[in-house]
């Protein structure tokens, strides 16, 4: 087997940062399930977890952000892709990413 061809489920954590962004919460995650599928990944459930504030704030000016969790399928390669690809994007505050057994 080459490594084009094994794929694993992922589980990734995503806290959005959506104070200077204009678009709505359902526009931003659009935009990360599209992210997905460029990578060719299947996205299998989407949960939107709400906001929620933080136990420890770092910035003072940001106490709360949106908690969502996407559910996909992909190659070996697709959590440091998604990763990659978001790195510049200001709307993403964190991002862990878990294998699913």
């Amino acid at each position: 087997m080459t490594t084009a061809t094994l794929r694993r489920s992922y589980r990734s954590s995503l806290i959005l940062d959506l104070r200077g962004s204009t678009d709505a919460p359902e526009t931003v995650i659009d935009k990360l399930k599209d992210i997905l599928k460029s990578i060719d990944c299947k996205v299998n459930e989407v949960e939107n977890l709400g906001q929620k504030e933080f136990s420890r704030a770092v910035d003072r000016k940001f106490v709360s952000g949106l908690y969502v969790q996407f559910h996909y399928e992909g190659p070996i390669t697709a959590p440091t892709a998604f990763r990659e690809k978001l790195r510049l994007d200001r709307t993403i505050d964190r991002i862990m990413t878990q294998v699913i057994r």
